[in-house]
């Protein structure tokens, strides 16, 4: 759990390679600083009061209380309830899921927002959208009651980003060019390395044990990235008439987010199915949000949000309680009310982070300007810093 924690942790960083290489020369620093700062911001907000929000008290609730506020209480040798680790093992393990989940969703305001907003935003949204939703389907409360299943952040993670993005997208508005192009190919390799490499600690680590559902959970990682990536690739190498190594990179992390929720609780031959849908359905969502004219200049919705709501269908469909007893029969094992209530918790999940995100962008709006007043150059406009030197 140790190795698994800090292969969550890695996927900060990868993800500011990521992003980093995605957009100009110009603004660099300014998108993978949003994501380092959440390592900073969120360890101190999760320490604090997070970890508290999310999993002490509220059974059944929306939201936890402050018992375990600035981790009060906690022995260095007590055991999580039902699980063989110290409790301050699954609480670092579960701040670094909520260290990226923000970090995800900077990439739909990739050249417009300001710094200071971001900081307030990093804060606000976590309180209002994130530990609520942890709170809710990992920490015992209301969608967990309901039996919504998430085996490693669908909907926690993927979704209520993807969602999130969506909406700032939508209130932020477009960049004055939409048309900047990928700046550097090996740092969004570099980044995509990275994710891949962590993802195996965000997926088997959620199996909380060493054993055969974190195996599952490994092996099911591999094979769903491997298939989406490469649906992804030949898609669009016909639709393109070349293959791009961009694109592939892509299609994988839409095959990571998409098996995520379901990584523990099916089979590896429905992880195949979840890739080549993930491929494709992320995709054709991608070529949807541009024909639409949204300006979420990294996907985030369509790789993230979709890609979440997908698996969380998908888990839905193809859920197998002979292969772990923890989770659930799907509709193709005759199940159809779990389905119905993954659809359900799903709804709920992509209406509120939507509503909360737009609502709290205005109002940070109010107390500081979201959007950055010139785009040109954001690397020495906001951090005086730039990434390369001519």
């Amino acid at each position: 759990m140790l190795v698994a924690t800090a292969l969550v942790m890695i996927m900060t960083p990868g993800l500011a390679f990521f992003y980093g290489g995605l957009v100009s020369k110009n603004n660099v620093l300014t998108i993978m600083m949003q994501s380092y700062v959440s390592m900073g911001v969120t360890t101190i907000l999760w320490v604090t009061v997070g970890y508290s929000l999310c999993f002490s008290g509220g059974a059944g609730g929306i939201i936890g209380n402050l018992d375990l506020m600035f981790l009060k209480g906690i022995g260095i040798d007590e055991l999580y309830p039902g699980l063989d680790i110290p409790v301050l093992l699954f609480v670092v393990y579960q701040m670094m899921f909520a260290v990226i989940t923000p970090a995800l969703i900077t990439g739909a305001f990739a050249g417009r927002i300001t710094f200071k907003a971001y900081l307030i935003f990093l804060v606000a949204w976590q309180l209002f959208v994130y530990f609520p939703f942890v709170h809710m389907i990992w920490g015992g409360g209301l969608l967990f009651e309901w039996g919504v299943l998430d085996f490693a952040g669908g909907i926690v993670v993927h979704a209520l980003a993807g969602m999130a993005a969506l909406a700032s997208v939508m209130y932020v508005g477009s960049r004055k060019n939409e048309d900047e192009s990928v700046h550097n190919v090996p740092f969004v390799a570099l980044g995509a390395a990275l994710l891949w490499f962590g993802w195996f600690g965000f997926n088997a680590g959620s199996a909380l044990d060493v054993g055969g559902i974190a195996v599952l959970a490994f092996i099911n990682t591999q094979i769903a990235a491997a298939f989406a990536a490469i649906t992804w690739l030949l898609i669009a190498w016909h639709r393109d008439e070349k293959p791009s190594f961009v694109e592939m990179l892509i299609g994988m992390i839409a095959g990571l987010a998409t098996i995520t929720p379901a990584a523990g609780f099916v089979s590896p031959h429905s992880a195949m199915i979840i890739g080549v849908a993930a491929g494709t359905v992320c995709y054709f969502a991608v070529v949807y949000r541009k024909q639409k004219g949204w300006d979420d200049a990294l996907d985030v919705w369509g790789v993230h949000g979709v890609g979440g709501a997908l698996g969380i269908v998908l888990l839905g469909v193809l859920a197998d309680k002979s292969i772990n007893s923890a989770g659930s029969d799907g509709l193709m094992n005759g199940n159809s009310e779990f389905f119905m209530v993954q659809l359900g918790g799903l709804a709920l999940a992509c209406v509120w982070a939507f509503v909360f995100t737009y609502g709290m962008l205005w109002g940070i709006d109010k107390v500081t300007p979201v959007r950055v007043s010139e785009e040109t150059n954001l690397d020495e406009a906001l951090h005086g810093e730039s990434a390369y030197t001519e």
